[in-house]
């Protein structure tokens, strides 16, 4: 028994992304909190409060959700204040009997003033960067700053969702590529299984007079490829008449598809 809860974690996870936004951050903090609770380790996570969702909630399986009373100003990434919220994490972490802290996304204030303060707390840290980032504009410049002196002086392991990101993680923070974990994200093929039964998947007989849907779900965002989907989608349009385009999802780029759809009327965004 000494010997399991030896190796047993309390891992505090932080970010400014949880629920109840959504996203696959968020999706990914989730999954992977549920995964070690299975495990037999102890997760809580730590967030900024989303409107009336503040203070202590629990979720599945007993994971904690700390929701702080910390402000966004950004794509909900909240307004850096460095020490101001560094005795709450220290209540937080001594509460829990915190051994590790795991922060998430690089553009996650929260995240990365975390990582600062676990250091000094002297717990282990790990992060792990889920985005692709430039190097050109000042917005990439200042936060590849950031991270490079926070990845660099305050974490023990850096975790990257695909290779190119590890690449583009190794780049913007100066780091030994020996040093960053590849951790794919994947799709769980056991929760989409194709409809079998016959004529259930069936290219159209005549494809070019028969209706074709094409069905787009996606959170409507830069990094999605929203941008490129503008310029492809009156190509296809023109070419094929028959062609009807359904787009599913909310973001700041569904204006940008809303001013195709005016454009072509068989382009409708149908959902929020």
């Amino acid at each position: 028994m000494a010997a399991a809860e030896a190796r047993q974690h309390r891992v505090v996870m932080v970010s400014d992304f949880f629920y109840p936004n959504f996203g696959g951050v968020e999706n990914h903090i989730y999954q992977l909190s549920q995964c070690l609770i299975h495990q037999g380790h102890k997760v809580v996570v730590v967030t900024h409060a989303y409107g009336d969702c503040l203070g202590v909630r629990h979720l599945t399986n007993g994971l904690k959700v700390y929701y702080l009373p910390r402000l966004p100003f950004y794509q909900q990434s909240s307004f850096p204040s460095l020490l101001g919220w560094a005795r709450l994490l220290r209540a937080i972490c001594l509460r829990e009997r915190a051994t590790m802290l795991h922060g998430h996304q690089a553009f996650s204030t929260l995240a990365l003033e975390a990582c600062i303060h676990a250091s000094s707390l002297g717990l282990k840290v790990v992060f792990t960067d889920h985005s692709l980032f430039g190097f050109a504009d000042a917005g990439s410049i200042l936060l590849n700053k950031v991270l490079k002196a926070v990845l660099g002086a305050d974490v023990h392991g850096v975790i990257c969702v695909s290779h190119t990101s590890r690449e583009n993680t190794v780049l913007r923070a100066c780091l030994p590529p020996a040093a960053v974990a590849v951790i794919p994200n994947a799709v769980d093929t056991s929760q989409f299984t194709p409809d079998m039964s016959p004529g259930a998947v069936a290219w159209p007989r005549d494809a070019e007079a028969e209706e074709v849907v094409l069905v787009v779900l996606c959170r409507l965002v830069y990094r999605k490829g929203i941008d490129l989907l503008s310029l492809v989608l009156p190509a296809v349009c023109e070419r094929h008449p028959n062609v009807r385009v359904l787009v599913g999802g909310d973001g700041p780029k569904r204006q940008l598809l809303e001013k195709v759809g005016i454009k072509f009327a068989r382009l409708a965004c149908t959902a929020r």
